[in-house]
């Protein structure tokens, strides 16, 4: 406790690392506030059917990415969801395009051009599915909900869609500030923001209803097995391969110069999850498709099928959601981590793999590789994304509260945490490796 008391105190110390705090702590609060600013002409008192809406599929992911603002009619309503969607086009459709490819290649300028691509995209995105928002309200919503009785004219239409793709352009500007002035990626710390949000009133409802059914020890079981489950998704977020490389560094001695390669070892990193939360993501917008194509029908098999794929914590649920979290994996792993181009660059900087052939051999290698490592990846990211189910049938944990035993919420706010923990360790780093090197400097100057 000392010492974290001790790496608190100096945090503070470094001006620049201060601001950035400061400065991303601004903007979350903006953030937070925004999402709870409601629509004009929409009585905030009368939301229930629109939170009952989103209790479970595509409905719940949207209103856990928004920070319940999707719930609330916000003026965030749609939140970065647009911009996570636009990314994820422009990632895929980079396999496709030969012009993405050369921006990928590109460097900084390739990589300016993509964000503006994106942000270009998610404002598109915006404008399709801020109507859809607004008819969905209308179709949830009661009449009474409507303070202006023509709130579904053109104009005071207009004018909803419109704060609402604005409020998404903002949101992602707030990001984009967070990131290039602040500490941490900032779409992924509104995110986690966002799912820190609905945490304690989560909690207090399992803690109501824990007292009641089993008392102080059942609350203390939930948190426990709640707190393994945190260091679980830790060791799956952390975890890597390291594949020894060793680099031929050239030396001289005399007139001759000779090969060496000892003490010039490093490695290449390869992480058991490669994929993060995508396949998480993936699967769950798929999981929303068999119900909504069921609901179609009047059957009775229809309305059957139907039920399955709404109940989130059902057996046939978890069951398909977890093979598709399988298959995902594999899927995002293949491609976003580039094997042939690893080995290639490897190649061209004197690197190899010891007992492996530079170029396409080294290729081959790190892809089957990749292939061993994602399987175990791909089935303890299955399980912690259907563990909120295991721990609701289990110990009978409520809904709200069991959803922070796995799945999307919990591996966000474990990657988000750590990557931003990283960052400002590695201020702390290099501000202790600038006083060494200016005492160092200052020893040599008095010899």
């Amino acid at each position: 406790m000392k010492k974290f008391i001790e790496s608190f105190v100096n945090v503070w110390k470094i001006e620049e690392l201060k601001n950035k705090i400061l400065v991303t702590l601004g903007i979350l609060l903006v953030y937070r506030f925004g999402s709870q600013v409601t629509l004009p002409g929409i009585d905030s008192t009368k939301l229930q059917s629109l939170s009952n809406q989103t209790e479970g599929g595509i409905g719940w992911l949207i209103n856990v990415f928004t920070g319940g603002a999707f719930s609330e009619a916000s003026i965030f309503a749609l939140g970065i969801m647009p911009y996570i969607s636009a990314s994820i086009v422009v990632q895929l459709m980079g396999i496709a395009i030969p012009y993405l490819q050369k921006l990928q290649k590109d460097g900084e300028s390739g990589r300016k051009t993509i964000n503006q691509i994106t942000r270009w995209l998610t404002i598109a995105i915006t404008l399709v599915q801020g109507p859809g928002y607004i008819f969905n309200l209308k179709q949830t919503l009661p009449a009474e909900a409507f303070v202006n009785p023509d709130f579904f004219t053109f104009f005071p239409l207009f004018g909803s869609v419109l704060i609402i793709v604005s409020g998404t352009i903002f949101a992602m500007w707030l990001g984009e500030r967070i990131t290039e002035k602040g500490i941490g990626n900032g779409i992924s710390l509104l995110i986690m923001v966002g799912i820190l949000a609905r945490m304690p009133e989560a909690f207090m409802q399992e803690f109501a209803s824990a007292m009641t059914k089993g008392g102080p020890m059942k609350i203390i079981i939930e948190v426990i097995i709640w707190l393994l489950v945190i260091i679980a998704t830790i060791l799956l977020v952390m975890a890597l391969r390291k594949v020894q490389v060793q680099y031929a560094r050239r030396s001289v001695s005399g007139d001759f110069e000779s090969d060496s390669m000892d003490d010039n070892r490093q490695f290449i990193p390869l992480k058991l999850n490669s994929a993060g939360v995508m396949p998480i993501i993936f699967a769950q917008a798929i999981m929303f498709i068999p119900a909504a194509l069921a609901g179609l029908s009047k059957s009775d098999t229809a309305l059957s099928i139907s039920n399955m794929f709404k109940d989130p914590f059902g057996l046939v649920y978890n069951v398909v959601f977890a093979l598709l979290i399988v298959i995902f994996t594999y899927f995002y792993t293949a491609i976003t981590v580039p094997t042939n181009k690893m080995a290639d660059d490897l190649k061209r900087s004197g690197g190899f793999i010891p007992g492996i052939k530079p170029g396409a051999e080294t290729g081959d290698f790190l892809d089957k590789l990749m292939s061993l490592i994602t399987f175990p990846g791909s089935l303890f990211l299955a399980l912690i994304a259907v563990f909120p189910a295991v721990i609701h049938g289990l110990l009978d944990v409520q809904g709200a509260w069991a959803y922070f035993y796995g799945g999307t919420s919990l591996i966000i706010m474990v990657g988000v945490a750590i990557d931003t923990i990283q960052q400002i360790n590695s201020y702390l780093l290099n501000k202790h490796y600038d006083g060494l090197m200016k005492s160092g400097k200052n020893r040599k100057a008095v010899a």
